[in-house]
């Protein structure tokens, strides 16, 4: 670990320009933190479509299956020994 300058001994435009360097890293590390976050929120996202998809794909076959259940339910012939 490096010990820190003594600042006493830094000149004034020393001092400026360190600001600067300063700065532009700040800058440079919040783009990047930025960046990492949306990718990492676009692959949540993305893994949750896909869950999302399955599950609306699997419904659409569970009510298309019902709706044959319900229309040959409907189209059985009806017989009067039950209840009887």
């Amino acid at each position: 670990m490096k010990t820190p300058p003594d600042t006493r001994r830094i000149s004034a435009q020393d001092w400026a320009r360190l600001h600067d360097v300063s700065r532009r890293r700040a800058q440079a590390f919040r783009r990047e933190a930025v960046d990492d976050f949306w990718r990492g929120a676009d692959a949540a996202f993305q893994a949750t479509l896909s869950s999302v998809g399955r599950s609306a794909q699997r419904l659409a076959h569970r009510l298309a299956q019902h709706g044959r259940g319900r229309a040959a339910q409907a189209n059985a012939p009806v017989t009067h020994s039950e209840g009887i």
